[in-house]
């Protein structure tokens, strides 16, 4: 098997958004400003990294500092949405699913 071959295979990853590309229908893990985390189905993006994902689960982690003993106290909500539309200045990373 020639390396042109195994490219190929892999569905030619040449530029960074290929990878999002091959993520199309997948399951994806998007990390935002704002210590705000996604994942869900993508269903489309462009060249600005804007996102449109299904069955999303949102995480937000919030630091707050106890004013008695100033120490941090971290808590996270989690929210659920059918669809978001995700602005691409947000994003921080988007990673595509593990591949085995």
């Amino acid at each position: 098997m020639t390396e042109t071959a195994t490219t190929a295979d892999m569905g030619a990853v040449e530029e960074p958004l290929d990878l999002v590309r091959l993520s199309l229908d997948e399951r994806i893990y998007v990390k935002l400003r704002g210590d705000r985390e996604l994942r869900g189905v993508l269903h489309g993006y462009d060249g600005h990294l804007n996102m449109v994902l299904g069955d999303v689960e949102e995480i937000i982690t919030i630091v707050d500092i106890n004013e008695e003993t100033y120490e941090e106290v971290i808590r996270t909500v989690v929210r659920n949405f059918d669809m978001l539309f995700v602005r691409g200045d947000g994003v921080i990373l988007a990673s595509p699913p593990s591949r085995t």
